[in-house]
């Protein structure tokens, strides 16, 4: 099997007014092609924090993450929502595109056929706050 994704010696530490706190310390895993794998642990333990580092939404204090891949493409769904309120559901959903200068007409056709497939078409020019948790989970 080939190699996709290295991580070695991860460690992430965040300044707080108390002083310094170490989230994560010395974390190394290989995750190979076809490779499914689970993080478990309690409450607190760091989970999110490596999974951000992974996804590159935070950046590591120390170690080394090494994708093995071109142009790896990452999706993580947050704890929570992160929807923004003021936008429509079509909006949020297209942001992504936006920002990546990669909405067209296409990308937009096939956003609206996934929120059709995810029974949310009727909602498509709500907000947010006019949903419930497990639709907007969805449109996340």
């Amino acid at each position: 099997m080939n190699k996709i994704l290295s991580v070695e010696n991860i460690g992430k530490k965040y300044n707080t007014i108390n002083g310094e706190i170490e989230a994560i310390k010395n974390i190394s895993f290989d995750v190979n092609e076809g490779e499914f794998i689970a993080l478990v642990g309690s409450s607190g333990c760091g989970k999110s924090t490596l999974l951000s580092i992974l996804a590159g939404l935070d950046k590591q204090s120390v170690g080394k993450v090494s994708y093995h891949i071109n142009n790896p493409v990452i999706g993580y769904m947050l704890q929570e929502d992160a929807l923004f309120p003021h936008y429509s559901i079509l909006d949020n959903v297209l942001l992504g595109l936006k920002i990546q200068n990669k909405l067209n007409k296409e990308n937009k056709e096939y956003a609206i056929n996934l929120l059709k497939k995810y029974n949310l078409e009727k909602f498509i020019d709500k907000k947010p706050h006019e949903l419930s948790g497990g639709m907007k989970q969805r449109v996340g």
